[in-house]
């Protein structure tokens, strides 16, 4: 089994077009996946807090445990059905883009509109996936940029959606940084360490003040433990730039978003840290060296 795996990697490393090929297939693949973990793991979520709090409450109260009855959910169960009309998904309607595009992005059964999102996270995905093998080329580096982009795209929409960055993302993302870069894969294991502590404070500093003026909170702490997360991936140096870089890609979504909906909506901050933290995991050194005149 281990000859062949390594027969296997030596022939991707050998030819770049299959190696695009693996990586584009499986990019859609996981993008399929990432849209149950984007849909799902808020749903999971708020059904944890839930049982948290009918225990609590119940052991305020002295009472008996009472077992709540609910549909278990999980990432994998129950299996995926149309909203509408609760028919399974079969396999062959679950084929990434290509079964969107056969049925006409409608429900097989009830024609109910499946959105457009699905087909776009796992085009997203593959594209993304593609874009750091082409900068990093067969390296583990590849590898790590690549589970990199997945988690950002998941925390991204996830944020979007219910401007939530979940610590089971953000704090396992910061944890890989910090195991990774101890063999100085991107950076020096000091730098990490700093990279984290420093994303982590610069942030909190931001909203400490600006709620001691305005007595307001301006965001949450799932973006302190992001931007801390991708200071544990690059460094330090880098997060003045993630920090810029984020501003604007908020400016221009924002005043998008703004024209497309017509109304105020929660600024979900998260999503424009991932976009900046990704660009900048790929062409920060060139950004900066352009930006210094180098």
């Amino acid at each position: 089994m281990m000859n062949m795996f390594h027969d296997l990697l030596n022939f991707l490393i050998q030819s770049p077009i299959a190696l695009y090929l693996t990586i584009g297939v499986l990019g859609l693949c996981v993008g399929s996946f990432l849209n149950v973990v984007i849909y799902r793991t808020p749903k999971m979520m708020e059904k944890e807090w839930r049982q948290e709090w009918h225990a609590e409450c119940q052991l305020l109260a002295g009472s008996q445990q009472i077992v709540i009855d609910e549909e278990k959910l999980s990432l994998s169960q129950p299996a995926s059905t149309c909203p509408k009309c609760k028919t399974p998904i079969r396999w062959y309607q679950n084929i990434p883009i290509i079964s969107w595009l056969v049925l006409r992005g409608k429900c097989a059964s009830c024609q109910n509109p499946i959105s457009i999102r699905y087909p776009l996270v796992e085009l997203l995905t593959a594209v993304c996936s593609l874009t750091v093998v082409a900068v990093y080329g067969p390296t583990l580096q590849m590898v790590f940029g690549v589970l990199l982009t997945w988690v950002l795209i998941t925390l991204t929409f996830i944020d979007f959606d219910t401007q939530l960055l979940p610590d089971r993302f953000t704090l396992t993302l910061a944890a890989i940084g910090l195991g990774i870069n101890s063999f100085h894969l991107y950076t020096t294991a000091s730098a990490a360490i700093w990279g984290y502590i420093i994303g982590f404070l610069c942030l909190w500093i931001v909203y400490y003040l600006f709620k001691i003026v305005t007595g307001k909170e301006g965001m949450g702490y799932g973006d302190f433990k992001l931007l801390a997360a991708l200071g544990a991936w690059m460094g330090p140096l880098m997060l003045p730039l993630i920090i810029l870089l984020s501003s604007i890609v908020g400016a221009i979504i924002g005043i998008i978003l703004l024209k497309i909906r017509k109304e105020n909506v929660p600024f979900a901050f998260g999503p424009y840290i991932a976009i900046a933290g990704w660009i900048a995991f790929l062409w920060g050194e060139q950004i900066m060296k352009v930006y210094l005149g180098q």
